[in-house]
């Protein structure tokens, strides 16, 4: 998991550690520096940004032991990549829940994505997580589009032990949505989970019906659903989905497959919204809550 970022970083860590804390000395390394980012898909922005600060940190500090060097350098750049993992901010995803219930309303969550980014995976990865922790969960199959769809979301249902409500195949996925809530509201429940088909770049269709599903039922929180693997499309994909109906948090999926590990940097930044989670396998419990300090210690190592 992210071997090549942290190798590539580890490599000039060691040299940086070798030269003079000068602007014109760290700038050939610097430059190095950034195109390691690059090769490990992190955006052209960010690797400009992560290696300004670096300078900015460094520039004029003395030391004298290569020991003690080594260390500070290591914390400048553990610096600038925490900074970039933090600048989304958080979301506390109980404490939304709680307080929608103290209101006597469901809390509702739109799950968004590409084909293949793992979004009905995620979503009962989800479901499971907050049934565990003790919410009534229900779960809408707004895919009325892909074959095979609503019968995938209602075996995760089946197993998960969470009721999925569905209509036919090309009925109106805003209709489904809306009415999911409704009976959330009129049982009780806590929580809904809204799956919706996968979208590509060239279906402005979908796109649009996935508008006119936000502007029906109002989510309390859209998450958009993203593949690690994906490289720099995910950053594409983040700033797409966000310009058209609005992005308020990210599943980075597949991290535990991604050995460049840029992606999270990258889309963070790009639409300037937090990482909620991270999936780092196939099983319902193969989902962490992505922690920025964590996350830069698995890149750099522990301070």
């Amino acid at each position: 998991m992210l071997e090549g970022l942290r190798k590539g970083l580890s490599k000039i860590l060691e040299k940086i550690t070798k030269v003079e804390l000068d602007p014109r000395k760290l700038e050939p390394i610097v430059d190095e520096l950034k195109l390691t980012l690059l090769a490990n898909d992190v955006a052209f922005q960010v690797a400009e940004e992560i290696g300004h600060e670096l300078v900015e940190e460094l520039t004029g500090l003395k030391v004298s032991r290569m020991g003690d060097r080594k260390a500070l350098v290591k914390e400048a750049l553990r610096k600038a990549i925490l900074r970039t993992l933090s600048s989304g901010g958080e979301i506390d995803l109980e404490s939304l829940i709680g307080a929608r219930r103290a209101e006597g309303e469901p809390f509702t969550i739109l799950f968004v994505g590409f084909n293949g980014s793992g979004k009905t995976t995620t979503l009962a990865k989800i479901a499971k997580m907050l049934k565990e922790k003790g919410f009534k969960v229900v779960l809408a199959c707004s895919d009325t589009f892909r074959a095979g769809a609503i019968e995938q979301l209602e075996e995760h249902g089946r197993r998960l032990g969470i009721r999925v409500l569905r209509h036919r195949y090309g009925a109106d996925p805003a209709a489904v949505a809306y009415d999911a809530v409704a009976h959330a509201r009129a049982r009780g429940l806590d929580v809904v989970l809204i799956d919706t088909a996968g979208r590509a770049q060239t279906d402005k269709n979908l796109m649009d019906e996935l508008a006119k599903i936000k502007r029906v039922v109002e989510p309390d929180l859209t998450i958009l659903v993203v593949d690690a693997l994906t490289g720099n499309d995910a950053v594409v994909q983040a700033e797409m989905f966000d310009k058209a109906v609005g992005v308020d948090a990210v599943v980075l999926t597949k991290v535990d497959a991604d050995v460049r590990g840029g992606a999270a940097l990258s889309i963070t930044h790009a639409i300037g919204k937090p990482i909620i989670f991270i999936g780092v396998g196939q099983s319902y419990d193969d989902l962490r809550p992505f922690d920025p300090v964590e996350f830069t210690d698995m890149i750099l190592g522990p301070g």
